[in-house]
Protein backbone atom coordinates (compact mmCIF):
# COMPACT_ATOMS: atom_id res chain seq x y z
CA UNK A 1 0.00 0.00 0.00
CA UNK A 2 1.04 3.50 -0.25
CA UNK A 3 2.11 6.06 2.09
CA UNK A 4 -0.83 7.05 4.53
CA UNK A 5 -2.90 9.71 3.38
CA UNK A 6 -3.44 13.00 5.60
CA UNK A 7 -6.53 12.06 8.13
CA UNK A 8 -6.83 8.95 9.97
CA UNK A 9 -9.50 7.93 12.47
CA UNK A 10 -8.51 6.18 16.35
CA UNK A 11 -10.98 5.36 18.52
CA UNK A 12 -13.84 8.12 17.57
CA UNK A 13 -11.41 11.09 16.36
CA UNK A 14 -9.93 12.07 13.27
CA UNK A 15 -6.88 13.16 13.83
CA UNK A 16 -3.57 13.87 11.29
CA UNK A 17 -2.35 11.08 10.61
CA UNK A 18 1.10 12.16 12.09
CA UNK A 19 -0.74 12.07 15.35
CA UNK A 20 -2.20 8.78 15.89
CA UNK A 21 -0.92 6.55 18.54
CA UNK A 22 -1.97 3.23 20.69
CA UNK A 23 -0.87 2.18 23.79
CA UNK A 24 1.72 -0.17 23.78
CA UNK A 25 -0.09 -2.39 26.16
CA UNK A 26 -2.68 -2.87 23.60
CA UNK A 27 -3.44 -6.43 22.51
CA UNK A 28 -2.82 -5.93 18.65
CA UNK A 29 0.84 -5.19 19.02
CA UNK A 30 1.49 -7.28 22.18
CA UNK A 31 -0.57 -10.78 20.31
CA UNK A 32 -1.71 -9.54 17.04
CA UNK A 33 -5.59 -9.94 19.12
CA UNK A 34 -6.60 -8.01 16.30
CA UNK A 35 -8.41 -7.95 12.49
CA UNK A 36 -8.12 -6.30 9.97
CA UNK A 37 -9.86 -5.35 6.45
CA UNK A 38 -9.61 -3.46 3.09
CA UNK A 39 -12.32 -1.91 1.68
CA UNK A 40 -11.56 -0.10 -1.83
CA UNK A 41 -13.02 3.14 -2.81
CA UNK A 42 -13.25 4.36 -6.59
CA UNK A 43 -14.69 7.56 -7.64
CA UNK A 44 -15.08 8.50 -4.00
CA UNK A 45 -17.34 5.63 -3.50
CA UNK A 46 -16.65 2.75 -1.60
CA UNK A 47 -16.91 -0.57 -3.95
CA UNK A 48 -18.60 -3.86 -2.20
CA UNK A 49 -19.47 -2.47 1.25
CA UNK A 50 -21.85 -5.11 2.20
CA UNK A 51 -19.12 -7.72 1.82
CA UNK A 52 -16.39 -6.33 2.96
CA UNK A 53 -18.04 -5.17 6.20
CA UNK A 54 -19.59 -8.99 6.76
CA UNK A 55 -16.06 -10.15 6.52
CA UNK A 56 -15.23 -7.85 9.03
CA UNK A 57 -18.14 -9.08 11.30
CA UNK A 58 -16.94 -12.51 10.92
CA UNK A 59 -13.46 -12.30 11.72
CA UNK A 60 -14.43 -10.44 14.76
CA UNK A 61 -17.01 -13.06 15.88
CA UNK A 62 -14.39 -15.59 15.39
CA UNK A 63 -12.38 -14.25 18.00
CA UNK A 64 -14.78 -12.84 20.03
CA UNK A 65 -13.96 -9.39 19.99
CA UNK A 66 -17.51 -7.03 20.17
CA UNK A 67 -17.30 -4.73 16.84
CA UNK A 68 -17.56 -1.23 17.98
CA UNK A 69 -19.70 0.39 14.98
CA UNK A 70 -23.02 -1.55 13.58
CA UNK A 71 -22.72 -1.26 9.24
CA UNK A 72 -24.18 2.52 9.04
CA UNK A 73 -21.46 3.56 11.34
CA UNK A 74 -18.31 2.01 9.55
CA UNK A 75 -20.62 3.47 6.17
CA UNK A 76 -20.07 6.97 7.93
CA UNK A 77 -16.32 6.47 9.04
CA UNK A 78 -15.31 5.38 5.57
CA UNK A 79 -17.37 8.25 4.13
CA UNK A 80 -15.96 10.89 6.29
CA UNK A 81 -12.42 9.15 5.87
CA UNK A 82 -12.78 9.78 1.67
CA UNK A 83 -14.27 13.45 2.58
CA UNK A 84 -11.71 14.67 4.77
CA UNK A 85 -8.57 12.88 2.41
CA UNK A 86 -10.01 14.60 -1.05
CA UNK A 87 -11.41 11.50 -2.29
CA UNK A 88 -10.64 9.98 -5.58
CA UNK A 89 -9.20 6.16 -5.59
CA UNK A 90 -8.38 5.23 -2.34
CA UNK A 91 -8.32 2.08 -0.20
CA UNK A 92 -9.25 1.96 3.54
CA UNK A 93 -7.37 0.10 6.06
CA UNK A 94 -9.55 -0.76 9.00
CA UNK A 95 -7.93 -2.40 12.05
CA UNK A 96 -9.68 -3.02 15.54
CA UNK A 97 -7.82 -5.48 18.42
CA UNK A 98 -9.38 -6.48 21.40
CA UNK A 99 -8.04 -3.38 23.15
CA UNK A 100 -5.58 -2.15 25.80
CA UNK A 101 -4.84 -3.63 29.11
CA UNK A 102 -2.32 -2.61 32.07
CA UNK A 103 0.28 -5.10 31.26
CA UNK A 104 0.97 -8.96 29.04
CA UNK A 105 -1.20 -11.50 30.32
CA UNK A 106 -2.13 -14.31 27.63
CA UNK A 107 -5.44 -14.37 29.51
CA UNK A 108 -8.07 -11.44 28.76
CA UNK A 109 -10.31 -9.86 30.97
CA UNK A 110 -14.12 -9.65 29.33
CA UNK A 111 -15.55 -6.58 28.20
CA UNK A 112 -12.77 -4.86 27.06
CA UNK A 113 -12.88 -1.77 24.99
CA UNK A 114 -11.73 -2.72 21.72
CA UNK A 115 -9.16 -0.13 19.65
CA UNK A 116 -10.08 1.23 16.62
CA UNK A 117 -7.80 2.76 13.60
CA UNK A 118 -8.83 3.44 10.11
CA UNK A 119 -6.47 5.60 7.25
CA UNK A 120 -6.37 5.59 3.89
CA UNK A 121 -4.29 5.39 1.21
CA UNK A 122 -4.21 6.24 -2.55
CA UNK A 123 -4.34 3.40 -5.30
CA UNK A 124 -2.24 3.04 -7.59
CA UNK A 125 -1.76 0.62 -10.96
CA UNK A 126 1.19 -0.11 -11.87
CA UNK A 127 1.93 -1.21 -15.28
CA UNK A 128 2.55 -4.88 -14.39
CA UNK A 129 -0.80 -5.01 -12.92
CA UNK A 130 -1.97 -4.92 -16.31
CA UNK A 131 0.65 -6.48 -18.36
CA UNK A 132 1.79 -9.39 -15.73
CA UNK A 133 3.52 -10.68 -13.11
CA UNK A 134 5.79 -12.76 -12.12
CA UNK A 135 5.45 -15.23 -9.06
CA UNK A 136 7.02 -18.50 -7.48
CA UNK A 137 5.70 -20.97 -5.59
CA UNK A 138 6.27 -21.68 -2.09
CA UNK A 139 5.13 -24.52 0.76
CA UNK A 140 2.08 -22.82 3.30
CA UNK A 141 3.75 -22.24 6.64
CA UNK A 142 0.88 -20.09 7.81
CA UNK A 143 -1.64 -20.80 10.29
CA UNK A 144 -4.80 -23.42 10.42
CA UNK A 145 -7.02 -19.96 10.80
CA UNK A 146 -6.28 -18.35 7.51
CA UNK A 147 -9.71 -17.78 7.46
CA UNK A 148 -9.81 -15.14 9.61
CA UNK A 149 -8.29 -11.66 8.27
CA UNK A 150 -5.88 -11.74 11.93
CA UNK A 151 -2.96 -8.70 11.55
CA UNK A 152 -1.12 -11.89 12.34
CA UNK A 153 0.58 -11.63 8.97
CA UNK A 154 4.30 -12.53 9.52
CA UNK A 155 4.49 -15.58 7.66
CA UNK A 156 2.55 -13.69 4.62
CA UNK A 157 5.21 -11.01 4.76
CA UNK A 158 8.14 -13.68 4.86
CA UNK A 159 6.62 -16.08 1.93
CA UNK A 160 5.94 -12.71 -0.11
CA UNK A 161 9.49 -11.31 0.75
CA UNK A 162 10.99 -14.60 -0.52
CA UNK A 163 9.72 -13.96 -3.67
CA UNK A 164 11.08 -10.61 -3.97
CA UNK A 165 14.36 -12.25 -2.89
CA UNK A 166 14.50 -14.47 -5.96
CA UNK A 167 13.55 -11.40 -8.34
CA UNK A 168 9.30 -12.49 -8.45
CA UNK A 169 6.52 -10.55 -8.02
CA UNK A 170 4.85 -12.40 -5.85
CA UNK A 171 3.64 -15.78 -3.78
CA UNK A 172 1.31 -18.36 -4.66
CA UNK A 173 1.02 -21.13 -1.61
CA UNK A 174 0.31 -24.60 -1.82
CA UNK A 175 -0.25 -27.01 0.91
CA UNK A 176 0.39 -30.79 0.22
CA UNK A 177 0.78 -30.48 -3.20
CA UNK A 178 -2.20 -28.31 -3.64
CA UNK A 179 -2.55 -24.66 -4.77
CA UNK A 180 -4.17 -22.87 -1.63
CA UNK A 181 -3.95 -18.81 -2.45
CA UNK A 182 -0.93 -16.15 -2.93
CA UNK A 183 0.69 -14.52 -0.12
CA UNK A 184 -1.68 -11.62 -0.36
CA UNK A 185 -4.56 -12.07 -2.58
CA UNK A 186 -6.68 -14.87 -4.29
CA UNK A 187 -6.33 -17.04 -6.71
CA UNK A 188 -8.09 -18.06 -9.95
CA UNK A 189 -6.86 -20.70 -12.60
CA UNK A 190 -8.35 -20.90 -16.31
CA UNK A 191 -8.74 -23.82 -18.60
CA UNK A 192 -9.78 -22.65 -21.54
CA UNK A 193 -13.42 -20.71 -20.51
CA UNK A 194 -13.23 -22.78 -17.25
CA UNK A 195 -12.20 -20.54 -14.09
CA UNK A 196 -10.97 -22.75 -11.50
CA UNK A 197 -11.04 -21.47 -7.65
CA UNK A 198 -10.47 -23.54 -4.55
CA UNK A 199 -13.53 -23.73 -1.88
CA UNK A 200 -13.64 -21.46 0.95
CA UNK A 201 -12.18 -23.19 4.09
CA UNK A 202 -10.45 -22.56 7.31
CA UNK A 203 -6.86 -22.33 5.25
CA UNK A 204 -7.62 -19.48 3.19
CA UNK A 205 -9.51 -15.96 2.70
CA UNK A 206 -13.23 -15.83 1.54
CA UNK A 207 -12.22 -13.25 -1.38
CA UNK A 208 -14.83 -10.27 -1.80
CA UNK A 209 -13.25 -9.94 -4.94
CA UNK A 210 -12.89 -13.38 -6.09
CA UNK A 211 -16.48 -13.93 -5.40
CA UNK A 212 -17.37 -10.86 -6.95
CA UNK A 213 -15.39 -11.63 -10.21
CA UNK A 214 -16.83 -15.42 -10.43
CA UNK A 215 -20.24 -13.46 -10.45
CA UNK A 216 -18.88 -11.25 -13.33
CA UNK A 217 -17.65 -14.31 -15.45
CA UNK A 218 -21.06 -16.12 -15.08
CA UNK A 219 -22.84 -13.40 -16.10
CA UNK A 220 -20.96 -13.64 -19.67
CA UNK A 221 -21.65 -17.57 -20.18
CA UNK A 222 -18.01 -18.63 -18.25
CA UNK A 223 -17.77 -21.68 -16.19
CA UNK A 224 -16.78 -21.26 -13.07
CA UNK A 225 -15.59 -24.65 -10.92
CA UNK A 226 -14.62 -25.60 -7.20
CA UNK A 227 -12.17 -27.86 -6.27
CA UNK A 228 -9.11 -28.35 -5.44
CA UNK A 229 -5.95 -27.98 -8.13
CA UNK A 230 -2.63 -29.65 -7.69
CA UNK A 231 0.61 -27.68 -8.50
CA UNK A 232 1.16 -29.44 -11.43
CA UNK A 233 -2.36 -28.85 -12.96
CA UNK A 234 -1.29 -24.81 -11.66
CA UNK A 235 1.69 -24.94 -13.43
CA UNK A 236 0.26 -26.06 -16.87
CA UNK A 237 -2.88 -23.17 -16.17
CA UNK A 238 -3.58 -21.53 -19.41
CA UNK A 239 -4.49 -18.56 -17.41
CA UNK A 240 -3.58 -17.59 -13.28
CA UNK A 241 -4.99 -14.62 -11.80
CA UNK A 242 -4.00 -12.91 -8.48
CA UNK A 243 -7.50 -10.99 -6.96
CA UNK A 244 -7.38 -8.48 -4.64
CA UNK A 245 -9.30 -5.27 -3.09
CA UNK A 246 -6.95 -2.52 -4.27
CA UNK A 247 -5.49 -4.10 -7.25
CA UNK A 248 -8.76 -5.91 -8.83
CA UNK A 249 -7.32 -8.84 -11.22
CA UNK A 250 -3.80 -9.39 -11.81
CA UNK A 251 -2.22 -12.00 -14.38
CA UNK A 252 0.58 -14.03 -13.82
CA UNK A 253 2.37 -14.64 -16.82
CA UNK A 254 4.83 -16.19 -15.15
CA UNK A 255 5.31 -18.71 -12.62
CA UNK A 256 8.85 -20.44 -11.23
CA UNK A 257 10.64 -18.95 -13.71
CA UNK A 258 8.24 -20.61 -16.79
CA UNK A 259 5.71 -18.76 -18.91
CA UNK A 260 1.60 -19.16 -17.99
CA UNK A 261 0.29 -20.13 -21.14
CA UNK A 262 1.64 -18.01 -24.09
CA UNK A 263 3.40 -15.84 -21.53
CA UNK A 264 0.91 -13.10 -21.91
CA UNK A 265 -2.53 -11.34 -20.08
CA UNK A 266 -4.98 -13.93 -21.76
CA UNK A 267 -8.02 -13.83 -23.45
CA UNK A 268 -10.25 -14.56 -20.30
CA UNK A 269 -8.62 -12.22 -18.60
CA UNK A 270 -8.62 -9.36 -20.90
CA UNK A 271 -12.79 -9.82 -20.76
CA UNK A 272 -13.09 -9.93 -17.15
CA UNK A 273 -10.61 -7.01 -16.53
CA UNK A 274 -12.86 -5.06 -18.88
CA UNK A 275 -15.88 -6.01 -17.30
CA UNK A 276 -14.56 -5.41 -13.76
CA UNK A 277 -13.51 -1.96 -14.74
CA UNK A 278 -16.87 -0.84 -16.25
CA UNK A 279 -18.79 -2.33 -13.42
CA UNK A 280 -16.42 -0.64 -10.54
CA UNK A 281 -18.65 2.48 -10.66
CA UNK A 282 -21.62 0.81 -10.54
CA UNK A 283 -21.08 -1.07 -7.31
CA UNK A 284 -19.20 2.44 -5.20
Amino acid sequence: MADALPVCFVNGQYLPTAQASISPFDRGFLFADAIYEVIPVFNSKVMLADSHLTRLNNSLNELAIPNPHNDEEWRSIFNSLIERNGGGDIAIYVQVSRGAENGRDHFYPEHMQPTVFAMATAITVGPKDLSGISAITLEDTRWARCDIKSTSLLANIMLRQEAHNRGADDTILVKAGNLVEAASASVITVEKENLIFRPNSNELLPGTTRAYVLELAKSIGLTTTSEIVSEQRLSDADEIWLLSATKGVIPVIELNGKPVGDGQAGPVWQRIHELYEANKAVLS
